[in-house]
């Protein structure tokens, strides 16, 4: 094993995703209401909508832009038209939002020290690193919430972003599309990560994987007696076994 695959939300980055959530969508639709949309709800629904969408992507476009179709194809009008000076309109004002009011996300999450000093002992002992969060948001949101980390984009050699990836988590073809890009068989890499569907999945590609417990999420309420996992404190000792690469 010589790569480690990282999930963020949760993980490098600890929080609540559902508390996050509802912040998420307060925070832009506060943002939307602000700037004259009436139909702030339905535009939410949208954003909704573009990343179910995302989840489900078989790969023939960017998860960039099957979100935009989704969203969309909600928002047109009965005959699905949707005018295109409108669409590019609200599209600039979301993006305008991840630039200027999705840092206030920061105030509900948990970063710790340990995840950066687990990090740096990775990096000292040779391993490459990749930033495998779930591909459905913009790079620029993805970026910010790394800085929240303390943790920095150069340390991992790959961050998957909807711009990046044609394929999301759970899917499979996600951890394919990520080998493929990293020219890495799976017994080189292992994913870390706090969502039992999401990231625990890659075993099933033969990649090793280890649950990290705090602020677990395990809708299924899979059975996991099976899997290496732990804190980050147990994380960080397991690190500080693995051998040297370097």
């Amino acid at each position: 094993m010589n790569t480690i695959l990282f999930d963020l939300d949760g993980t490098l980055l600890p929080m609540d995703m559902k508390e996050f959530t509802d912040t998420y969508s307060m925070l832009l639709e506060n943002r939307l209401n602000s700037v004259g949309y009436e139909n702030a709800k339905d535009i939410l629904d949208a954003v909704s909508r573009g990343m179910d969408a995302t989840v489900q992507n078989d790969g023939l476009v960017t998860n960039e832009e099957s979100f935009w179709r989704a969203f969309a194809k909600r928002l047109a009008d009965p005959d699905g038209r949707l005018d295109r000076k409108y669409s590019r309109k609200l599209e600039k004002e979301i993006m305008r939002f991840y630039k200027e009011d999705f840092s206030y996300l920061r105030y509900v999450t948990r970063p710790t020290e340990v995840v950066t000093e687990t990090i740096d002992i990775l990096k000292e002992k040779g391993y490459q690193m990749v930033l495998a969060q779930n591909p459905l948001w913009p790079e620029r949101a993805t970026l910010t919430q790394l800085s929240w980390t303390g943790l920095n984009p150069n340390d991992f050699i790959l961050i998957t972003t909807y711009e990046n990836s044609c394929y999301a988590k759970p899917s499979l073809n996600y951890y394919r599309h990520l080998m493929k890009t990293l020219d890495k068989d799976p017994e080189d890499c292992m994913m870390v990560g706090n969502d039992v569907r999401d990231d625990m999945c890659a075993r099933k590609l033969g990649i090793d994987v280890f649950l990290i417990d705090e602020y677990l999420v395990n809708e299924n309420q899979e059975d996991t007696f099976d899997l290496k996992k732990g804190n980050w404190k147990l994380f960080k000792e397991y690190v500080s076994a693995l051998p040297t690469l370097n």
